[in-house]
Order: C-alpha cells, then sequence, then structure tokens
C-alpha cells in the first residue's frame, strides 16, 4: 500500500476523485485536496482560508510516499508546479496521470 496525495487543477476535479477512487480500490490510501463546487475559485476564500488550505494540502504531501499529478490536456498550472517542486524537495516520488497514457512511473 501507498499514501499518495492527488495534486493537480480542481478543473479537473471529476477526474481527480474518478482515479482517486480506482487507487484506492486497488489498495492505496489517498489524499485529496478539499473540493466544495460553490467556492471552486481561489478568490472565494480569504487571505487566511487560501493559506490555511495551502499549507494543509503541503502536510499531506509531507504524509505522502507519493504525489500522483492530475494532468489532463498535459496541463500543469502554477500551483501544481509548486507542489511538484516541494515533493521534489522531500524526495517523493511523483507519479503522473494524463487522459493519454494510463500511469507514468507507477508501479500499478
Amino acid at each position: 500500500m501507498k499514501i499518495i496525495t492527488v495534486c493537480g487543477s480542481l478543473r479537473f476535479y471529476k477526474e481527480m476523485m474518478e482515479i482517486t477512487e480506482k487507487l484506492e480500490l486497488e489498495g492505496n490510501c489517498m489524499l485529496v485536496p478539499i473540493y466544495n463546487p460553490s467556492r471552486a475559485n481561489k478568490d472565494d476564500f480569504t487571505e487566511d482560508e487560501a493559506l490555511m488550505l495551502d499549507k494543509m494540502h503541503k502536510e499531506r504531501i509531507k504524509l505522502a510516499n507519493a504525489i500522483l499529478i492530475i494532468n489532463v490536456d498535459n496541463y500543469i498550472g502554477n500551483s501544481t508546479s509548486k507542489e511538484i517542486e516541494f515533493a521534489k524537495s522531500l524526495n517523493k516520488e511523483i507519479i503522473y496521470y494524463s487522459d493519454k497514457v494510463r500511469m507514468k512511473g507507477a508501479n500499478y
């Protein structure tokens, strides 16, 4: 079993949840970002709330063995790029998922 933190643009939340469910059913412990469709825009959060959400996501990355990058249409935004760099600084395994390739770099 691996503990995997899911990273990527929340515009792909539906894909995140489908992939997360599949990998959890394969025996992985999946850590996902909090998402509330009524507050999907970063501007819907106060500065303190946004900072707290970012801090908690970094804690999920610290807890994980690996991070899973959901990169539909090869899109990796600024926030996700920062998450990748943070995970690399902690020597975490980086797994990329795209809509064209099932998994790159994963042992599933």
